[in-house]
């Protein structure tokens, strides 16, 4: 027997398993650190990918626009907000000249205290601030349709400064191919619209993980932040980081050429390989924010049954401090109550909130989903997962019902990596 720890939560959970039976611990390949945070911030801005040096671009008294991530995504903006801010200052950019909008797309307003947490109290109290609200119609601009037909709306906050500078990190999205680079704009500063509408294509088959060409999310968001930033400058920074929120490495530059490259390293990172799928796989989101809420726990909900029989177990560690995370969700579940009933619904009319009740329910046709999780028990039956339970090992037992005593497991401590499905030789 070994003993495993994973994230959960704002702790761990750690549990017992026969070694033999592990057919594959999923970890990411072994990448140091940066150490020098701030040096590797300015390696990135004056050695960029398909742009300018930054002090080619940014002239004194110039105005600029951060977008900063919300705190569903890990981004450790409190690390290099800090030494961007100080480079626009030496480059003759006073604090006045400069705002922060953070990107919630359709997430949850944050608090004044939830801001300066996330981009550092130093900054939080030199920059103005601003939360972009889906639902305040009259705080954004019209810049056209796309051919698929979204109204590209975005917030006015973003559409008046001399420069806009897009932060972040990158991993997969499961129905948009990437986080990171075009998403800071839309959906992260789009109206609830905008967001719906070129949401709604998450349905399409070519809608997944890792995918961009072809996948009808990923080319509306990117034709839609093109009629946005034409004539427009427009400077992308985003970050990879590990399984324990470190730096990895750091991209700056044009928005589409520096998000390009950044994506082939987050498949060299992210992306796993396996030797089979599993009957069981036990999978943590990776702790606090990742499994703040079901929305975030999600994500990796689609990469863990990726490594998993059909009829197989996944046992997700996911706390939900926040529950579901949307009350359109638990009412989509609670009302239409079968994963087929919820489709054809969303099929009919497309709703934000709705789609992650379907995003959920969906992956349940192809394996059981056993919760290790502080979540309402009630409301964990209602969005039609087969046990929430407070230990990995009553997560086991309950498993076998489903899959006998004779299994096998692939762990995945981190629920951010993507295992390519599996197909027998």
């Amino acid at each position: 027997m070994k003993q495993y720890t994973f994230h959960y939560g704002r702790g761990t959970k750690s549990f017992s398993l026969d070694e033999s039976k592990v057919i594959k611990e999923v970890d990411m390949p072994a990448v140091k650190p940066l150490t020098d945070i701030k040096q590797a911030v300015l390696d990135a801005i004056y050695h960029p990918i398909g742009q300018k040096p930054i002090n080619e671009i940014i002239k004194p008294g110039d105005t600029v626009t951060f977008i900063c991530n919300d705190p569903t995504r890990v981004a450790n903006s409190f690390d290099f907000m800090p030494v961007l801010v100080n480079e626009m200052n030496r480059l003759g950019v006073p604090d006045e000249n400069m705002q922060i909008v953070f990107s919630l797309g359709t997430h949850r307003l944050m608090t004044q205290e939830g801001r300066a947490e996330g981009v550092g109290k130093e900054v939080a109290g030199r920059l103005r601030m601003y939360n972009s609200d889906c639902n305040v119609p009259s705080d954004f601009e019209y810049f056209g349709t796309t051919s698929r037909f979204t109204p590209v709306l975005i917030n006015k906050h973003i559409c008046h400064s001399d420069h806009v500078i897009l932060t972040g990190t990158i991993v997969h999205h499961y129905f948009s191919g990437y986080g990171g680079g075009r998403k800071a704009v839309l959906p992260g500063c789009a109206a609830m619209e905008t967001v719906r509408h070129n949401h709604s294509f998450m349905m399409d088959p070519n809608a997944g993980l890792g995918r961009t060409t072809g996948n009808p999310v990923y080319e509306d968001q990117m034709e839609g932040v093109a009629l946005w930033a034409k004539g427009r400058s427009v400077i992308l920074f985003n970050a990879i980081l590990d399984a324990e929120h470190r730096f990895l490495k750091m991209f700056a530059g044009d928005y589409i050429e520096a998000h390009h490259e950044a994506c082939k390293f987050v498949d060299e990172v992210y992306g796993v390989k396996i030797p089979a799928q599993a009957d069981i796989t036990i999978a943590s989101c990776g702790g606090y924010p990742k499994d703040i809420n079901v929305y975030q726990m999600q994500k990796t909900m689609d990469n863990a049954v990726l490594a998993t029989k059909q009829g197989g177990v996944v046992i997700l560690l996911a706390e939900c401090e926040e529950g579901s995370g949307s009350k359109v969700l638990e009412e989509t579940c609670r009302t239409l109550k079968t994963a087929d009933a919820i489709e054809a619904k969303l099929r009919d009319r497309f709703l934000i909130g709705a789609n992650k009740a379907y995003a959920i329910t969906r992956l349940t046709k192809k394996a059981h989903f056993i919760l290790v999780t502080g979540l309402d028990r009630q409301l964990a039956k209602d969005m039609l997962f087969d046990g929430a339970v407070d230990t990995v090992e009553e997560a086991l037992e309950l498993a076998k019902q489903y899959v006998g005593d004779d299994v096998h497991y692939i762990l995945m401590p981190t629920g951010s990596l993507t295992v390519p499905l599996y197909r027998p030789e």
